[in-house]
């Protein structure tokens, strides 16, 4: 069900895409709609950082809109975001002198606070386990960070991640796997005990 489901929403985003190209701003307003949470939550990862995540995603779809005109294949929409994505995050790195990892995941604190079963001692653990995994997986190569985001992450195969970004399946495999075994090791070396997915 969930295939199909994806599916289903691939093929509303193929239908948009035609539809913005030929100069429906309403159906590209959907697009972003469809997609604006996916890219949001690869750059909060990508960063750790809320505003650095806002800002990318924006520039991400301010140069989805501009360069519309050049997808040929409406097919390959999902690949060319994400390739799109990360390349705004590459220039938003460039651009930051330093930078500052909180989380690498999205949390709601004000919906967490009004949960019945709220626990603060929990909750602390969390965000403090949260940026932990975050500054450890600031520590990986650049290849490797981005392949574990979007397989950990975003749950996209092999051939998703390997179309996006260039490259061969098998190479992307093997950054994952040194990219995992790394941040196992630092994790063992720490001495603390944290899930590194």
């Amino acid at each position: 069900m969930a295939e199909t489901l994806r599916d289903i929403a691939l093929y509303h985003s193929e239908c948009l895409v035609e539809k913005s190209q030929k100069g429906d701003n309403h159906a590209f307003g959907k697009l972003v709609g469809l997609w604006f949470k996916r890219i949001y939550n690869v750059a909060l990862k990508y960063f750790g950082d809320h505003d650095l995540a806002m800002e990318v995603t924006q520039r991400t779809f301010i140069s989805v809109y501009n360069h519309l005109d050049s997808i040929k294949d409406v097919k390959s929409f999902k690949y060319w975001l994400y390739k799109v994505a990360i390349n705004q995050c590459h220039e938003e790195e460039r651009r930051q002198k330093r930078k500052t990892w909180f989380s690498i995941f999205q949390s709601d604190d004000a919906k967490r606070m009004e949960e019945t079963n709220f626990q603060p001692e929990k909750e602390f653990q969390r965000k403090e386990t949260e940026e932990i995994m975050g500054s450890i997986l600031k520590t990986l190569p650049e290849e490797q960070k981005v392949v574990i985001i979007m397989k950990e992450y975003e749950g996209m195969k092999f051939r998703e991640i390997a179309e996006t970004l260039g490259i061969s399946e098998n190479t992307a495999k093997s950054r994952l796997y040194y990219g995992l075994k790394s941040l196992r090791k630092t994790i063992e070396n720490s001495g603390l005990n944290l899930e590194y997915k």
